[in-house]
């Protein structure tokens, strides 16, 4: 038996199908999981569980780069949005138009995992990085640029 971490048999062997510039999507209840996808179902009652929960979860198993979210979260719902920002620091963010979120964004994502989470917006892209200083700090290895300020 697994001792920590992700104890989901079917989201832990998902995250273990990523790698560097991959999508994953962490979604809302009500989000339309386009019908290709690899899809990991969380969901079991209204915020059970929690969007935070799982994406801190994910967050602790994951590299992650970047972190995208519709162009709403800073306005309309910023508690989550500084969450994000507090909880993936040194991830570049970004936005999207929510309707490209629900569509050309979902569509592009290697997996998207649904939770139970009724809260606006709730939909979160996080782009698969790797861990610099593990990847690029061997002896003689020339750092990329974008990388070497987190060697």
């Amino acid at each position: 038996m697994k001792r920590s971490g992700i104890l989901n048999a079917e989201l832990s062997g998902a995250l273990a199908t990523l790698g560097h510039t991959d999508l994953l999507l962490v979604v809302d209840a009500g989000f339309p999981v386009p019908r290709t996808a690899h899809r990991v179902d969380l969901a079991l009652a209204e915020n059970l569980p929690d969007l935070r929960t799982v994406l801190g979860l994910i967050a602790d198993e994951l590299v992650v780069e970047g972190v995208v979210r519709a162009e709403d979260v800073p306005t309309h719902n910023p508690r989550l949005d500084a969450w994000l920002r507090e909880r993936f620091t040194g991830a570049e963010f970004s936005t999207r138009p929510h309707a490209e979120v629900l569509g050309d964004l979902a569509r592009e994502a290697k997996v998207v995992v649904r939770t139970g989470a009724f809260e606006p917006w709730g939909n979160v892209g996080l782009y698969c990085g790797v861990d610099a200083p593990r990847w690029f700090g061997g002896e003689g290895v020339v750092v990329p640029e974008q990388y070497a300020s987190r060697v």
